[in-house]
C-alpha cells in the first residue's frame, strides 16, 4: 500500500454501513468529510473503542513506540504477518484495534518501459460502498492532538489480479467483521484470525487509472477519482 486513501462521505454514512447496533459513545458530524487525497502524518477520523463505547476521533496517520521515535519516519502501515508477534507494535496489539473508514485507496504502478514513470490507480469496492481498514491506534477521545497518539493501517499480501497493481493492500473488513474488530471482549486469538483470514477477497474490488494530479498532496476534490484518459496529462 503506497500511502494515500480517501474519506469523503459524512461519518453518518459509515456508521449506517456498520449498523445501528454499534455502541457509539457521543455524536459525530454528518457533514461530508471531503478528503480525496489523504497523506501520512495528517489527522484522520478513525473509530476506536474504550470502556464507554466506540469513539470517532481524529488521529495522526503514523505511529511508533517511544523508543523508536526520531530514528526514522513513523510507520504508516503494519504487516499482518508480523504485527501480532513483533515487538514494534506490541504496545498496540491487540487492545489498540481500530477502524479507518474509507471509500478506497490509491496505488502507483511503474511503467515497464520507464521505471521513473508511475501511473496512479484508484481501488474501490465494485459496489462502491464504504469500506473499513483494520488498523491499530494509540488514541484518546477528544479533538485535541496528544503526544504519542497515532495509527497504522494493517496490510496483507495481494493475489489474483490486484498483485499487478501492488503486492500489498489494506486489511479491508466487511461490516460484520469490522464490528467484531471493535469489540473490546474479542480475544487476541479471535482478532488474529479475523486479521489473517477474513480480509475481503480481491474479487470484491475494482481498479482503474486516474490522473497524476493525485501525486501532489495539495490537490483535493472529487475530480481526482475520475478515470484517466491519455489526453488528460
Amino acid at each position: 500500500m503506497c500511502g494515500r486513501f480517501v474519506q469523503y462521505e459524512g461519518m453518518a454514512v459509515f456508521m449506517e454501513e456498520l449498523g445501528p447496533q454499534l455502541p457509539l459513545f457521543g455524536g459525530y458530524d454528518a457533514e461530508p468529510i471531503n478528503r480525496y487525497n489523504i497523506a501520512p502524518t495528517t489527522r484522520v477520523q478513525i473509530l476506536h473503542s474504550t470502556e464507554a463505547g466506540v469513539h470517532v476521533t481524529p488521529v495522526k496517520w503514523g505511529w511508533a513506540p517511544f523508543w523508536a521515535k526520531g530514528k526514522r519516519p513513523d510507520p504508516i502501515n503494519a504487516r499482518i504477518e508480523t504485527v501480532t508477534a513483533g515487538k514494534f507494535f506490541k504496545q498496540l496489539w491487540p487492545a489498540g484495534r481500530a477502524l479507518v473508514p474509507s471509500e478506497g485507496w490509491y496505488e502507483w504502478v511503474k511503467d515497464p518501459e520507464d521505471p521513473k514513470k508511475k501511473q496512479p490507480y484508484f481501488i474501490r469496492l465494485k459496489d462502491q460502498r464504504p469500506m473499513f481498514f483494520g488498523a491499530l491506534a494509540q488514541a484518546r477521545p477528544g479533538l485535541e492532538e496528544r503526544d504519542g497518539d497515532g495509527f497504522v493501517i494493517i496490510t496483507a499480501s495481494c493475489d489474483q489480479g490486484m498483485v499487478d497493481i501492488h503486492d500489498r493492500r489494506p486489511l479491508v473488513l466487511s461490516p460484520e467483521q469490522a464490528r467484531e474488530w471493535l469489540d473490546p471482549d474479542l480475544s487476541p486469538g479471535q482478532a488474529e484470525q479475523i486479521a489473517k483470514d477474513h480480509s475481503r477477497p480481491e474479487s470484491d474490488f475494482e481498479w482503474y487509472p486516474v490522473g497524476k494530479a493525485v501525486g501532489n498532496v495539495k490537490n483535493q476534490g472529487a475530480q481526482l477519482l475520475l478515470p484517466w484518459r491519455s489526453e488528460d496529462d
